[in-house]
């Protein structure tokens, strides 16, 4: 997942593809926790830094996500 810096330079769409990314890596971190598969729980964290490090650049955009996410 890039840094912030790196996803302030993405366009809107892109931006929507790295939170779409990043949801769906924690999703399956999660369902591997859940499983106990998942063998580096750190991961777990790291992911979910990830989502919010996106959601707070869509935010600081006023971007709607939901709509961009539909697509």
């Amino acid at each position: 997942m890039p840094n912030a810096s790196e996803l302030r330079d993405l366009d809107d769409a892109a931006l929507a593809d790295a939170l779409r990314t990043a949801r769906r890596e924690l999703f399956g971190l999660r369902f591997q926790h859940a499983t106990g598969e998942l063998e580096n729980t750190s991961r777990l964290r790291q992911a979910k830094r990830d989502v919010a490090r996106a959601l707070t650049v869509v935010r600081q955009r006023g971007i709607d996500v939901n709509k961009e996410l539909s697509r």
